[in-house]
């Protein structure tokens, strides 16, 4: 099976730029854009957001916003491309951290970034990676899929683990289910309900126990 790379996912935010740019100034608006976009959805979710809410907040003109983005769900796919990005970076460090002695101690480290991004991300948990965002015709894999495949690699190198094309979609089919349930537990508790954070760690240790071995400290 190949392996599939972050730039592989629904969205290429140089794509959804109108101007892609080159100064640091224009990188800094953009930057502030995206920040505002990211501070309404916090307040009222994604479905709500408009061009105008977003030059309100971040006090700039509509044809400021305009001039980087064509409509709406140019800025939503691009704040889910930088959510994406960030994520990705910050969870493979934390997986690559020498201090982890196994693979799920690893992985749990990685689960506790996405889930400390619910809790201090504006509009993250609203938006995520942008796998909520209806992008039909969809191209290429999910966010969420590209960064599964990244933590399977990393975790197999690192931990000399048997891989196969079967426990990386295993692993997959874990990272989706693993996403739902820190979702859901986001739903109603905005710290978070442990419980569906415990089970998503559990969903892992259910579909990844006949491939990889399960370190004692570790419950069924």
């Amino acid at each position: 099976m190949s392996h599939i790379k972050l730039s592989d996912h629904q969205v290429d935010p140089a794509a959804l730029i109108r101007n892609e740019p080159v100064q640091a100034r224009s990188t800094a608006r953009l930057a502030a854009l995206l920040d505002a976009a990211a501070e309404v959805i916090d307040e009222i979710g994604y479905e709500r957001l408009t061009t105008a809410m977003v030059a309100d907040r971040a006090g700039a003109s509509i044809g400021t916003v305009y001039r980087y983005f064509p409509d709406r769900i140019a800025v939503l796919q691009s704040l889910a491309a930088r959510n994406a990005e960030r994520m990705n970076e910050r969870v493979m460090a934390a997986v690559r951290d020498e201090q982890h002695d196994d693979w799920f101690a690893a992985l749990s480290a990685g689960v506790a970034v996405l889930v400390d991004a619910y809790r201090t991300e504006p509009g993250f948990a609203s938006l995520r990676l942008g796998d909520v965002l209806d992008l039909r015709p969809a191209t290429g894999a999910s966010a969420n899929a590209a960064l599964a495949s990244h933590m399977y690699d990393a975790l197999v190198q690192r931990f000399e683990l048997p891989g196969s094309d079967a426990a990386r979609l295993a692993f997959e089919a874990a990272s989706a289910a693993g996403d739902a349930l820190v979702a859901r537990a986001f739903t109603r508790d905005p710290e978070g309900d442990e419980q569906f954070i415990a089970h998503a760690h559990d969903i892992f240790v259910a579909l990844m126990s006949p491939y990889f071995a399960v370190p004692a400290n570790v419950s069924r």
